[in-house]
């Protein structure tokens, strides 16, 4: 199953089209047309089952050694869900996800912040 073609994003109030570019078994790539945000979600299956939907974000700024130069650079961004084969259900899962996500989200998203400064 795939999600629906295509998926979009919204970064600093831009808002990005991303048709599907790939896919494969339990894999979907994403991509805007310039290729500088991709979206990936992809399922691994073996002892553990591993799904991941991961962002890459690339933009071209000023070098900071060269500043008459410009250079491409890139971050990324995902979540991992890491389950066992038997013993949490679809909806266990989610339920576990639903309080991480109120907790990185309280308070406007402070803990987030927080990490981004370094903090632990």
């Amino acid at each position: 199953m795939a999600f629906t073609d295509p998926q979009s994003i919204t970064i600093s109030g831009t808002t990005y089209s991303l048709p599907r570019v790939s896919s494969g078994n339990g894999n979907g790539t994403y991509s805007s047309a310039d290729g500088l945000v991709v979206v990936t979600a992809s399922n691994a299956y073996s002892r553990r089952t591993r799904r991941v939907l991961r962002v890459d974000h690339s933009k071209i700024t000023a070098d900071p050694f060269v500043p008459a130069q410009n250079s491409k650079v890139s971050m990324s961004n995902y979540m991992v869900f890491d389950i066992p084969p038997a013993g949490y259900s679809n909806a266990e899962a989610k339920a576990v996800y639903d309080g991480f996500k109120a907790m990185f989200a309280a308070s406007s998203d402070s803990l987030i912040t927080k990490l981004l400064g370094g903090e632990s």
